[in-house]
């Protein structure tokens, strides 16, 4: 049959419509119809306008954002569920670009059990931090990822990336399964674990304190580093060699000991702990090959190797070695290591004999505790030969009045501050703590002599608290 035309197929179509309509109080007007079109034409014009429809459609149509597609692949459900309780979809939703490593339902399930329901009730914390380092900022294809040694995540840590056989593996252990998903947003890329932030995962290897905790013979040390305050830096970063006593070796101090330390836990005890720990991580291997070994409290362990092994301050034996911990490497022994007692001046004039003079002078003033001081100073120290020379009566004058003349005497052969010889024959003169300086003169012939004619015969003698040099008669200040 003829097909009608357009025009006449909207005319029939208009009387229809009026007089199936409800009646009206007056008729309205017809409209004039438009001039008829032929067939050609009209199909013309119809094809015309699907053909634009079909423009419109190509031009109108949007990729998917990254959620949309991760909704609509049935990989991903407990991700997707994921990013919802974590309150993230808005986010990955939006302008971005954003990369993202996508783990599967797979993926997620093979998580230790309980894993994904505690990341669940944390969301805003926990599970949020292992969502944003899935995520990495811009749209990295395939082609640029492999170029890379690691990317930034948005949770501020970084992914390693290495490229292994062919293919992308992630913090050495995740694999790249597909790559570039396209996404208006964005690019996803899919791997086969799930990635925890560095900050998140549990080191296979104890730290020294978790280590000396399950051993369980290092119960005292344990008391003490944490009555000292010092327990949380032995379970945490850093690296440290521990050269660790044993329970037997703390209980053979003298009796009282450990009760004493244990109520000064932030002086003698601290002092004995750090004793025995050295900064770096030092295997046995390098320890037989030290003479001694600076520790964290600044003073040196002796190190001696014997016939039988390593023994610490001649007297100490290193009973194990090499105990590996996340934080550095822990050595037994099989006594406590007590630091030196620290040497002032006053000690090392009393150990040496030659200044017995000088030291009762020195009582006689009242002046030991000021030399015993923290300082550091520095001691022109005249022999007992030095104030034997001084005229007769001279020296039991002087300590008939200790805090007169003897005291100022004492104190013009103090300088204060540590000056080696090396600095000494650089100088002209030295202020004395007295106030009065003394004349500094370098000979010839290398000698140094004080005020013209008091010489330095001994120096650099070092103490705890300063250094001693040795002079060959007493300096006697101006009056």
């Amino acid at each position: 049959m003829k097909r009608m035309t357009l025009a006449t197929l909207m005319l029939v179509l208009g009387l229809l419509l009026v007089a199936c309509g409800p009646a009206q109080e007056a008729a309205e007007p017809v409209a004039t119809p438009e001039p008829i079109v032929s067939e050609s034409a009209a199909d013309e014009m119809a094809s015309e306008e699907m053909e634009g429809e079909e423009v419109l459609a190509d031009e109108t149509a949007v990729e998917p954002t990254i959620v949309e597609i991760a909704v609509n692949d049935g990989r991903f459900t407990t991700l997707v569920t994921a990013v919802t309780e974590a309150g993230l979809v808005e986010t990955l939703s939006g302008d971005g670009p954003f990369t993202v490593f996508a783990p599967t339902d797979d993926a997620f399930a093979a998580l230790p059990e309980g894993t994904i329901e505690a990341l669940l009730a944390d969301a805003q914390g926990a599970l949020t931090d292992v969502l944003l380092y899935h995520v990495v900022s811009g749209d990295v294809r395939a082609e640029t990822v492999v170029g890379l040694d690691s990317a930034v995540t948005v949770g501020g840590e970084a992914i390693a990336i290495e490229v292994r056989d062919g293919g992308v593996v992630l913090n050495e252990s995740v694999q790249v399964v597909i790559t570039d998903i396209v996404a208006s947003n964005g690019v996803i890329h899919v791997v086969d674990a799930v990635l925890l932030p560095p900050s998140m995962r549990v080191d296979a290897t104890p730290s020294i304190a978790e280590i000396a905790a399950a051993d369980g013979n290092f119960t005292t040390l344990l008391a003490a580093l944490e009555a000292a305050g010092l327990a949380e830096t032995f379970a945490g970063e850093g690296e440290y060699t521990v050269f660790a006593p044993t329970d037997a070796a703390f209980a053979a101090l003298p009796e009282g000991t450990i009760d004493a330390l244990l109520a000064d836990p932030q002086g003698a005890l601290t002092d004995i702990l750090l004793y025995h720990v050295v900064d770096g991580a030092v295997p046995a291997e390098t320890v037989v090959g030290l003479p001694a070994a600076t520790t964290l409290l600044g003073e040196e362990v002796a190190i001696r190797v014997t016939e039988t092994g390593v023994v610490l301050n001649d007297a100490v034996n290193v009973v194990a070695t090499d105990i590996m911990a996340s934080n550095g490497i822990i050595h037994v022994i099989d006594a406590v290591l007590l630091p030196p007692e620290p040497v002032t001046i006053i000690d090392a004039a009393i150990a040496d004999g030659r200044f017995t003079t000088l030291v009762a002078a020195v009582e006689a003033a009242g002046l030991v505790d000021a030399l015993n001081a923290e300082g550091p100073f520095t001691v022109f120290a005249p022999t007992d030969a030095a104030f034997a020379a001084l005229p007769a009566g001279t020296l039991e004058a002087l300590v008939a009045e200790p805090t007169g003349q003897l005291t100022n005497i004492l104190l013009y052969h103090v300088v204060e501050g540590a000056v080696p010889a090396s600095q000494v024959v650089g100088l002209d003169s030295a202020v004395t703590l007295l106030g009065q300086p003394v004349t500094i003169k370098v000979s010839d012939g290398g000698q140094v002599f004080l005020n013209d004619k008091v010489q330095v015969i001994i120096t650099d003698i070092e103490t705890d608290n300063g250094i001693i040099h040795v002079i060959d008669a007493v300096l006697i200040p101006a009056t």
